[in-house]
C-alpha cells in the first residue's frame, strides 16, 4: 500500500534534512520530486498539479525558508496537504433511525462488491447491529451462492430471491428484515460498466425503489487515475453518499485512492486491507497520510490491542510475572498476534515500520508464526506447564510430531528461557517498586518502572531472533498489564502530534 510513494517522499525529505537553511531552488526540486512521485503513484494529474502548487506556496513562506528546521516544516505542510487531500476528517457511516437501514452498494464488475458486503457486514455485526445481506446480483454465475457462503461463515443470513428481478429481491430482503427484526439490509448489487445503460438504469430503480439510507460505492484500488471517470460517471447516474476503496493492500501505488476525494468531493468511508473479513477499516485521513509519509500508525496499534485484550489478560500477566511463563502462554500470544493482523501488519503501523518493509522486498516470512504454534500443540500437556522438563528425547519427539526440526525446538526452548530470565528481572523489579511504595515511593528518581514487551504480551517479546527475524522491532512498548501498554502507546501517539516537522 502505497510502498513505491512512500519511498519517493521519504527519500526526498532525507534529501532536504541534509541541507541546512532552504533557499527557494531546494523548495522547487523537491515540489518536481513531490511531483514525479505522485504521478508515478497514478494520481490524477489535476489533483497532482493544485496539490504541488498548494504545498510549494505554503513552503515558501518566511516561516519555512528563515526557521531552524526547514525540512521538518516542509515534512509537516506536506502532511498538513496530504490530509486535507484525503478529506481532513473521518467520515463516519451515518444510519437512520429506521428500521431496516438500507446500505446499497454500487461499483464497477469485479471491484468487490460482494466482498465488500461481506465486511461491512461483519463490521456492522461487531458494532452490535443485526444485518441482512441482499443477494441482488443475478447476472455473474454463482454470485449468489458466493454472497452466502461468505454470509454463513460470519453468521449472516443472506436473502436470495432467485429467479427474481433485482428489484423485487431488494424490496423483498426489507421485508425479510422487518419480520426477522434485522436493523440493516446491505443490498450487493451486480457489477456494470458505465457505458452499459441498462445495467446503469437498474441501478437507478433499486435506489428508487428501496430509498437506501447510503450508498457506497466500491472502487478498486488499482484502478488508478481511471477511477475519476468512474466515479465521476456513477455519480451522475446514481449519486452515492461515499466510497469503499477495496484491494488497497494489493496495490503499491494507491493514487486511485488520492484522487478521490479531490476530484468527486464524495468522502472515503472505508478501505479494504487484506481478504478476511475483519479487514475493512473505517478510513481516517490524518492516519492515512501518515502512514503514507512513513509516521506509522500508532492510533490503530492500540485499537487492534484494544480488540483482543479482556479481563482475562490481566489476571495471566500477574500470573507470569509471578510464576513465570509457560508454553500455553507462547501459544496465546501466538494467536494474539495473528488477531492483531500478524507481524507485517503491526510493523507497518510503527513509524517508519513501512519503510521497513520496503526494503525487505515487501515481505515477511510469518510462517514462523505458525511453526512456533505446531511445535507448541506437539507437547504433552505436562511439557507445555514446565518446559523445563524437555529434554534431548522429548525435543526430537517434539520436532518430528510437528514437522519440524530439533534445532527449530531448540531455538523456541532458548527463547523460552531468555524469557523467564527477563520474568524474573521484572519479578525483581516488580518487588522493589512495591517496597518503594510502603515507602511513600514510586522507584529511582520517582519514575513507575515498566516492563519490556509486546502490546498484551505482559513480558518481552518472544519473536526476536526467531525464524531469521533477527530482531524484535515491538522491543520497550511497554509492558505488564496491557493497560500499561495502552498508556505507553497514547504517549506515543501524543508525542508524535507535539512534534514539529
Amino acid at each position: 500500500m502505497f510502498n513505491n510513494l512512500s519511498d519517493r517522499l521519504n527519500d526526498t525529505f532525507d534529501r532536504l534534512r541534509g541541507k541546512g537553511k532552504l533557499t527557494e531552488a531546494d523548495i522547487t526540486s523537491a515540489m518536481r520530486d513531490i511531483r514525479m512521485a505522485l504521478l508515478e503513484a497514478d494520481v490524477n494529474f489535476k489533483v497532482v498539479k493544485d496539490f504541488v502548487a498548494a504545498t510549494k506556496e505554503r513552503c515558501l513562506t518566511a516561516e519555512v525558508l528563515e526557521s531552524l528546521t526547514p525540512a521538518q516544516n516542509v515534512v509537516r505542510i506536506v502532511l498538513d496537504q496530504l490530509i486535507e487531500l484525503l478529506g481532513s476528517t473521518e467520515s463516519k457511516l451515518v444510519l437512520s433511525s429506521r428500521i431496516p437501514n438500507v446500505i446499497m452498494l454500487v461499483g464497477l464488475q469485479g471491484s468487490g462488491k460482494t466482498t465488500a458486503a461481506v465486511k461491512l457486514a461483519y463490521l456492522l455485526k461487531k458494532q452490535g447491529k443485526s444485518p441482512l445481506l441482499a443477494a441482488c446480483d443475478v447476472y455473474r454465475p454463482a454470485a449468489a451462492d458466493q454472497l452466502a457462503t461468505l454470509g454463513g461463515e460470519i453468521g449472516v443470513p443472506v436473502f436470495r430471491g432467485d429467479g427474481q428481478h433485482p428489484v423485487e429481491i431488494a424490496q423483498g430482503a426489507i421485508r425479510e428484515a422487518v419480520d426477522h427484526m434485522r436493523d440493516v439490509v446491505i443490498v450487493d448489487t451486480a457489477g456494470r460498466l458505465q457505458i452499459d445503460e441498462q445495467m446503469m438504469q437498474e441501478a437507478v430503480d433499486i435506489k428508487r425503489v428501496v430509498k437506501p439510507d447510503q450508498v457506497l460505492m466500491v472502487v478498486d484500488a488499482m484502478t488508478g487515475q481511471d477511477i475519476v471517470n468512474v466515479v465521476s460517471t456513477f455519480a451522475e447516474r446514481t449519486d452515492f453518499d461515499g466510497v469503499i476503496i477495496s484491494k488497497l493492500d494489493g496495490d503499491a501505488r494507491g493514487g486511485g485512492a488520492l484522487s478521490v476525494r479531490a476530484v468527486t468531493g464524495k468522502p472515503i468511508k472505508f478501505v479494504s486491507m487484506g481478504e478476511k473479513p475483519d479487514s475493512l477499516e473505517v478510513f481516517s485521513p490524518d492516519r492515512m497520510a501518515k502512514r503514507i509519509l512513513g509516521m506509522g500508525d500508532v492510533v490503530g496499534i492500540i485499537e487492534k490491542a484494544q480488540e483482543v485484550a479482556d479481563a482475562q489478560k490481566l489476571e495471566d500477566a500477574e500470573r507470569m510475572l509471578r510464576d513465570g511463563l509457560t508454553m500455553n502462554d507462547l501459544l496465546d500470544q501466538m494467536r494474539m498476534l495473528k488477531k492483531m493482523g500478524g507481524m507485517k501488519s503491526l510493523i507497518g503501523m510503527l513509524p517508519g515500520g513501512q519503510r521497513m518493509l520496503n526494503q525487505m522486498g515487501g515481505n515477511m516470512d510469518e510462517s514462523m508464526l505458525d511453526k512456533i504454534e505446531a511445535m507448541i500443540q506437539s507437547m504433552t500437556a505436562k511439557e507445555r506447564l514446565k518446559p523445563s522438563i524437555i529434554n534431548g528425547q522429548r525435543r526430537a519427539r517434539i520436532a518430528r510430531g510437528s514437522g519440524t526440526t530439533p534445532t527449530d525446538v531448540n531455538n523456541l526452548m532458548k527463547q523460552w528461557g531468555e524469557m523467564n530470565k527477563m520474568m524474573g528481572k521484572m519479578r525483581s523489579m516488580a518487588q522493589q517498586q512495591a517496597a518503594a511504595g510502603k515507602r511513600g515511593k514510586k522507584g529511582k528518581k520517582g519514575k513507575k518502572m515498566r516492563m519490556p514487551g509486546m502490546p498484551g504480551m505482559g513480558g518481552a517479546n518472544p519473536f526476536g531472533g526467531m525464524g531469521g527475524m533477527g530482531g524484535n522491532p515491538f522491543a520497550g512498548m511497554g509492558g505488564g498489564s496491557g493497560n500499561a501498554d495502552m498508556d505507553m502507546l497514547r504517549a506515543m501517539e501524543q508525542q508524535m502530534k507535539g512534534k514539529k516537522f
